[in-house]
């Protein structure tokens, strides 16, 4: 193991347990590349953060075991209140590859963190075809009031809105073909979801683009995830803000809770809250 201090914790606990593993590393300068994607796999977990103070902020880069990402949640969470035990409450300002977000924890240790902007785009019929194949969906499996589709807020994921709550327990695809074609379309997660009221979403994310099976609990998809719902029209606004709860991980015994809240703007950054427990 490097000797860097990796502070390792769960991103979006559910009542003290659960939550999404992450690695933590402040350093002073950055690894070089390779040395950063090493540590990642020995860390073991979907990803590991690196964060390097700047001058107004912090310089943030996200690694999983087989690649870099350039946006993470759950990992950005992690980072939240990892600086929230080192220099105490307030916001912060993190620069990503492509993006400048905030992160923001409250005197509870609750951590809040702005997404990137979002977008969304429909998915080529063969790529549609594809993906169905790869998790054994027929026709009659989706929802057709939320068409596949590619949404993104700070990476691109593949949406796929299921009819039934039990469709979604039993996902089940290759792992090794769906890397190949993750990587080959540049979609970090396949997240596949049933919307069960305005207010709640249950979802898993597929994460062979990284290396991993299934993610318990994914910030970035949720973004957009949330940010294509908005574009569809699909989002209840009560005083010009809307609130989801997305529930993940309760399939794979990993329970996580994220809390978005999004405005009326399309393409705006949306909030994602949670719990963060250390490991």
């Amino acid at each position: 193991m490097s000797e860097l201090e990796i502070r390792k914790y769960a991103a979006f606990s559910y009542q003290g347990e659960g939550g999404n593993p992450a690695g933590v590393a402040l350093v002073e300068e950055f690894p070089a590349d390779e040395v950063m994607m090493r540590i990642a796999a020995e860390v073991g977990f979907s990803e590991t953060v690196f964060a390097k103070r700047t001058e107004g902020g912090f310089r943030v880069r996200y690694f999983s075991p087989d690649s870099e990402v350039d946006f993470c949640g759950h990992a950005t969470l992690a980072l939240g209140f990892a600086l929230f035990e080192q220099f105490g409450a307030g916001e912060y300002a993190l620069a990503l590859n492509h993006a400048r977000i905030q992160v923001a924890t409250d005197n509870e240790g609750k951590v809040t963190l702005s997404s990137p902007s979002t977008h969304s785009r429909a998915l080529p019929s063969d790529q549609k075809a594809r993906y169905q194949a790869l998790f054994g969906l027929y026709a009659e499996d989706l929802n057709d009031a939320i068409p596949m589709a590619i949404g993104n807020g700070g990476n691109d994921h593949l949406v796929i809105a299921l009819n039934s709550r039990q469709k979604l327990a039993q996902m089940a695809y290759d792992f090794e073909k769906a890397k190949v074609a993750m990587q080959q379309d540049k979609l970090v997660t396949v997240a596949l979801l049933y919307r069960e009221s305005a207010g709640l979403i249950h979802i898993r994310n597929a994460f062979a683009f990284g290396g991993v099976y299934e993610d318990p609990a994914t910030g970035a998809a949720a973004a957009a995830v949330t940010g294509y719902l908005r574009d569809l029209g699909k989002l209840d606004f009560k005083n010009g803000t809307a609130s989801i709860e997305y529930r993940q991980g309760f399939d794979m015994g990993t329970p996580c809770v994220l809390e978005v809240t999004a405005g009326e703007e399309k393409g705006g950054s949306v909030l994602i809250s949670g719990w963060v427990r250390q490991l």
